[in-house]
């Protein structure tokens, strides 16, 4: 494993850090404890000491901690979590939800604090009115926080205002190959790095979409181009990652042992600076292929669930982008699968009564409602909606 030294704190990271959000569930909001205590110890056991959880990931935080504890290795971790500022209207909810955290995941300190998924320095400003300066004072002259920093989902102008809005130790932004100019971006990134802040980076992989999801054209030009450590589109986008060296630590939702295993193999050779000018030149091309096809950027991390409709909203989106990546008739077959067509009583996008439940809480801002019409128009086109509806009506 290779380490990266946080500038504000001088801790040691690991270059891989474990986003423990999409743990398998064999029940939605109830992560499979065996499963995760499983993926944990192998991640600690190939030398990740940094686990990113939150406070509005169902179930997550109780999870981690007792994991944490059966295992032993509390004191063998950094430890990261997330205020749901929100849901904060009072100055005691701070402490409401901070207590509730400690003691979910049966702690007496957070080593990595953030303010979860801000999208504009209006909400730090909102916060600040209450008193959260005082209260992240407080809590680091007591130890239970160890770095405050924030996780970022807004536009590319409004990230330096928050970056100077106060004394952060460290942010979180989203980043990958595919969008190097999308919210922080590559400038954003460069701007913290040079005010001295850690950089912690989500999304490495667009949610798999940049590993086992790629078009195939884009998938045969990385094998033409493989070698002993690019050798799966994961790792290559994983390299890109690493090879800047403002970047700290990237998470990656690893969902297995094995998936631990692959990804902490790429960090042990992952360097920065680490690509050759041809390498780039791979991922260039395989930029181009991929933004052809990906009509929707819906990550697939379900802040958008559950619609109250029903409708399996990521289900949708990864089925329309698949219709452009591989084949409409690709795209239809996870488009019926997402509806559970066959079941009688079918979510389809038509169910959509753009209530807006659900693009209030996307941090990718993507007009969901908007999006899930064109779901409805290309993969229920006029003779197969009426098929539908006709087996949906037969099934019943």
């Amino acid at each position: 494993m290779q380490y990266r030294t946080d500038p504000k704190t001088n801790n040691r990271i690991s270059t891989l850090g474990l986003g423990c959000m999409r743990f398998p569930a064999t029940v939605p909001g109830r992560p499979d404890a065996r499963t995760a205590e499983a993926i944990i110890a192998r991640a600690v056991e190939r030398g990740i000491n940094y686990l990113d959880t939150a406070y509005l990931y169902p179930g997550n935080e109780a999870c981690v901690g007792a994991a944490l504890e059966r295992l032993g290795l509390r004191d063998k971790v950094f430890l990261a979590t997330k205020l749901p500022h929100g849901s904060c209207k009072r100055p005691e909810d701070f402490d409401r939800f901070f207590s509730e955290q400690l003691r979910r995941l049966r702690t007496d300190r957070i080593d990595y604090y953030l303010i979860h998924n801000v999208t504009s320095p209006a909400q730090w400003e909102r916060l600040c009115a209450l008193g959260i300066e005082a209260w992240i004072a407080r809590q680091k002259e007591a130890g239970r926080i160890g770095a405050i920093g924030f996780s970022y989902h807004g536009s590319a102008g409004d990230f330096t205002t928050l970056l100077d809005a106060f004394a952060w130790d460290f942010c979180q932004i989203q980043y990958n190959y595919a969008g190097e100019n999308y919210q922080a971006g590559t400038a954003g990134l460069k701007a913290a790095a040079a005010r001295g802040l850690a950089v912690f980076v989500m999304e490495p992989l667009l949610g798999g979409r940049l590993a086992g999801k790629l078009p195939p054209d884009a998938k045969r030009i990385l094998e033409g181009a493989r070698t002993d450590v690019l050798d799966t589109p994961a790792a290559w986008g994983l390299a890109w990652v690493w090879a800047h060296p403002e970047v700290t630590m990237l998470l990656s939702g690893m969902a297995s042992p094995e998936q631990v295993d692959e990804n902490a193999r790429t960090a042990s050779r992952a360097l920065a600076g680490g690509l050759t000018e041809e390498e780039h030149a791979v991922i260039d091309r395989v930029r181009a292929v991929f933004e052809r096809a990906n009509r929707v950027p819906c990550t697939g991390c379900n802040y958008c669930m559950p619609c109250p409709q029903g409708i399996n909203i990521p289900g949708c989106f990864a089925a329309y982008n698949a219709s452009f990546a591989h084949s409409w008739f690709t795209g239809v077959a996870q488009y019926f699968t997402a509806s559970a067509i066959r079941s009688g009583h079918p979510k389809l996008a038509t169910n959509c009564i753009r209530c807006g439940a659900c693009a209030r809480h996307c941090p990718q801002h993507i007009e969901i409602p908007d999006r899930l019409d064109d779901v409805r128009r290309r993969l229920t086109p006029g003779p197969v909606g009426a098929a539908l509806r006709l087996l949906a009506r037969r099934d019943r």
